[in-house]
């Protein structure tokens, strides 16, 4: 005999209701309890880079206001898409975390790395920008950006200069700039900018493009500043002038942020929020990020999300300007 169709619906509605009760039920619990244990950080860059040093400072800050520690795992390779895909695809509890380079919105596009930054990440907090800059050792031929411009006009391919990775800002900032400066520059990459600083500080590559790595070994005279990337010149190195002042429509700030896999519980999501947002203003991590002049550039998550869907959108463009698939396979 068929089942009544009004007592049929009252059962799926009842289903439904209680499923959402038991939902409800289950968040409440977790965020209650979360976390009850250590949470793991993923840093997709080396150990002892800027990137490094800034996640490690916020890390700290964080677990005292989560009352768990934050344990920092370097994962580095493929310009920071490595540890972006391992962040992706774990576990959407709350206890893997980690850093999201915005370069993601790039590699995701070119087809680099698997993963759609708009439906695979949620998105934490965003924390601070970068100082990228081009430097050259002392002893070097070139004393201003003009002459290094002026010799890389008579002699195509034949500068070299190191940055931190193939399509990662360093490098698809320096592409841009050659454009705009009617310039071939030779790209040697590396896994990471403290591995790219070493060889140029041994005189192996022409030029440095990273973020601060280089400003101690400008202080110290080991290095000469020829340009920053920002909008405005840097307060620490206000005798380096910006790309865009020389003339070169160019400006490079790339903040990362933190996140985790999509799928958090809500209350999870909004525990994390909370923490990062207190410990992106703590006075720690400022120290560090002042230290790296790495400018804070705080965003909530809704907003964060939102910035990283306009940059995607920017990135569609960009790839195209610069024929960024073609440039990846020859990196």
């Amino acid at each position: 005999m068929p089942l009544n169709r009004p007592m049929q619906r009252r059962q799926l509605l009842v289903s439904g209701a209680s499923a959402a009760m038991l939902a409800a039920t289950t968040g409440r619990a977790m965020a209650a309890t979360y976390p009850d244990r250590p949470i793991s950080f993923i840093c997709p860059w080396p150990a002892g880079g800027t990137a490094d040093r800034s996640m490690r400072a916020i890390c700290q800050a964080a677990a005292r206001v989560l009352g768990q520690p934050v344990v920092l795992e370097n994962r580095a390779g493929a310009s920071g898409m490595i540890g972006t895909k391992a962040l992706a695809t774990a576990r959407p509890d709350g206890y893997t975390i980690g850093q999201i380079p915005i370069s993601v919105t790039r590699f995701s596009q070119i087809g680099s790395v698997q993963l759609d930054p708009l439906k695979d990440l949620s998105y934490l907090a965003r924390t601070s920008g970068q100082t990228f800059g081009i430097a050259v050792p002392a002893s070097s031929r070139f004393q201003s950006l003009r002459d290094m411009v002026i010799h890389a006009k008579s002699n195509p391919g034949r500068v070299t200069y190191a940055h931190a990775g193939v399509g990662g800002a360093t490098h698809v900032g320096m592409e841009q700039f050659a454009q705009a400066a009617g310039i071939e520059l030779n790209a040697i990459a590396y896994k990471g900018g403290s591995a790219a600083l070493q060889d140029v500080l041994g005189g192996q590559v022409d030029l440095l493009a990273d973020s601060s790595s280089w400003a101690p070994h400008v202080e110290a005279g080991k290095l000469r500043l020829l340009a920053t990337w920002g909008e405005q010149r840097t307060p620490r190195f206000k005798d380096a002038p910006t790309l865009k002042e020389l003339g070169y429509d160019v400006v490079v700030e790339a903040p990362n942020g933190i996140g985790a896999p999509k799928g958090l519980p809500p209350a999870v999501e909004k525990r994390l929020r909370d923490a990062f947002r207190i410990a992106v203003n703590s006075e720690e991590f400022k120290q560090v990020a002042d230290a790296i002049d790495a400018p804070v550039m705080y965003l909530d998550g809704p907003d964060y999300e939102k910035y990283v869907r306009s940059v995607y959108r920017q990135e569609t463009d960009l790839i195209q300007k610069l024929n960024l698939k073609e440039l990846m396979l020859k990196g």
